[in-house]
Formats: structure tokens, C-alpha cells, sequence
């Protein structure tokens, strides 16, 4: 199977997961928000979470629910990211955003639900013995609170009112959190489901998360919206410093090279088995959305 038809069907798996978990009796708008704010994207997050189980002779429907987890943490990220007390963003995955759609309350709530639901569904039984699910839910709140995601978020904020522009070595550290934790967290559920060692997949995952984010200031300057499927050019109408704005695109796209090879590396210790995560990594640069 080619990378483009394993990433559809993880999508495929991980989105029927995420809509049988939305199959609530009430028909509220919030409910509807949640399902509206998790559907489409590329699900690389799952794919790692597949993936990384694959990788220590896991079954993707044993690990699904992990996966699924990680899908509604992210979209509650992205509507909490779209709201007008943040980066007041009007248009996700080619859509209105939740708040255009609904309201600013009903996605404040939504996202809230989403971010309550991506930890109920990591109690999953299938999951397999407490001790692991207990480790999963550990390491997605390290990932997604203040020293991970909620961290880089506020680290974002305070630079738009910041007296210097970040340098280098400051955005390095928010985007680790921002974008690159989740990125960790995701591609190590395999080795925390087998109880096996983290650190090559944590290394691999950091030199990805890294080169996801260039990848997406990049497209920022490059890519076209109705590809991207959100406003390009906002960062420097903001003025923002980005790996573009502080490396220039030729640089920035060097770097994000050179990290690719970092994460392939990484593999090495996987030899053969680990195809579809370089695969992976290789996506991450050459993708136009």
C-alpha cells in the first residue's frame, strides 16, 4: 500500500472511531460543533499513532482509540486556536471556522468537550492493561498542557506584544510546544503500548515536529489558501518572526531538510519496518496544505 493510501485508511479508521464516540443522544449545537471541528485534515497525527503500533506488532484496531484520542485533542486546539482571543482565524480545513459557524461560546464549550473526550477515550479497555492506558493519559497531558501545546500557545500570545521579535532559539522552544509535542506524544504510543523504548521514536518525532512547523511557515509565504485551506500571509502581516522571516525561505527550507534526515535517521535502529514513518517525514516537507 502507498503512503497516500495507508494515510486514508488510518484517516478512514480513526474518523469512523471519533464519530461513533460523537453518537450522543443530544442534539445540541455544541454536539454538533464537535463533530463538525473533527472531520477532514491530514490525520498525520493518528498515522503516527498507527503506525508507531504497527511498528511493535500492534494492530491499528487496538491502538484506534489512542489515535482518536489524539484527532480530538488536536481539533480542540485549532478551534480554541481560531478564536478571536487568539489568532481570530475565520477559516479552518477550507471551512468557516467553529466560531463563525456557531459562536464564540459554543466553541470555547466544544473544545472543552473535545479536550475532556480525547482522555476518556484513552480509558479504553482495548487499549490494554491501566498501567499503560494510565501512561497514555500522562503523556498527553504532558504533551498538551502548560509544559507542552498550552505552553507554546501562551508563548505565541506574549510575543505579539513582545518589545524584540523571538530569536531563533526562542521560537525553536514555542514551537516545540505549540506543534511539536503532540507530534512526540503521537509517534511514542506505540512504544508506550508495548512497553518498549521510547527514544528512538522521540527523537524521530522531535526533528519531524520541528520540520512541520517550517514546513507550515513556509507554506505561509508560499502556498496558496484554497490549498492550504487557511488565510496564508498572516504572519507577516503581523509582523510575527517565523523560521522564514528568520532564516529566509532558502534557509528554512535547508533546515527543514536537514531535520528530515534527522528523523530518518533516528530510524535506523527499525531498519526496513520503519518505511512508512520515513515515508512520513517525507510528506511533512513536500505537502501543499
Amino acid at each position: 500500500m502507498s503512503f497516500s493510501d495507508l494515510l486514508k485508511a488510518d484517516a478512514a479508521l480513526v474518523q469512523a472511531r471519533l464519530d461513533a464516540a460523537l453518537a450522543l443522544r443530544a442534539e445540541v449545537p455544541v454536539v454538533q460543533a464537535m463533530r463538525y471541528a473533527v472531520q477532514g485534515g491530514k490525520r498525520l497525527r493518528a498515522f503516527l499513532v498507527l503506525e508507531s503500533a504497527r511498528l511493535h506488532g500492534i494492530s491499528p484496531e487496538a491502538a484506534v482509540s489512542a489515535a482518536a484520542a489524539v484527532e480530538a485533542l488536536h481539533a480542540y486546539s485549532l478551534v480554541h486556536d481560531d478564536l478571536p482571543c487568539m489568532d481570530d482565524d475565520d477559516l479552518r480545513r477550507g471551512l468557516p471556522t467553529v466560531h463563525v459557524t456557531w459562536d464564540e461560546a459554543t466553541a470555547v464549550l466544544a473544545g472543552d468537550a473535545l479536550q475532556t473526550l480525547a482522555f476518556e477515550l484513552l480509558c479504553d479497555p482495548v487499549l490494554g492493561k491501566a498501567e499503560r492506558r494510565l501512561a497514555l493519559v500522562a503523556g498527553l497531558a504532558q504533551a498538551s498542557g502548560a509544559e507542552g501545546m498550552v505552553l507554546g500557545q501562551a508563548l505565541d500570545i506574549a510575543a505579539e506584544t513582545a518589545d524584540a521579535p523571538l530569536t531563533l532559539p526562542e521560537i525553536t522552544r514555542l514551537q516545540a510546544g505549540k506543534t511539536g509535542a503532540l507530534i512526540c506524544f503521537s509517534a511514542e504510543v506505540g512504544a508506550i503500548l508495548a512497553g518498549a523504548d521510547r527514544a528512538p521514536l522521540r527523537a524521530y518525532a522531535t526533528a519531524l515536529g520541528l520540520a512541520f512547523q517550517i514546513a507550515d511557515d513556509i507554506l505561509d509565504v508560499e502556498g496558496d489558501a484554497a490549498a492550504v485551506g487557511k488565510r496564508v500571509g498572516k504572519d507577516a502581516e503581523a509582523g510575527k518572526a517565523t523560521f522564514v522571516s528568520l532564516l529566509g525561505l532558502d534557509g528554512a527550507k535547508s533546515r527543514a531538510a536537514a531535520l528530515i534526515d534527522e528523523a530518518e535517521a533516528a530510524l535506523i535502529p527499525y531498519g526496513a519496518r520503519a518505511a512508512a514513518l520515513i515515508d512520513a517525514a517525507r510528506f511533512v516537507i513536500s505537502r501543499q496544505s
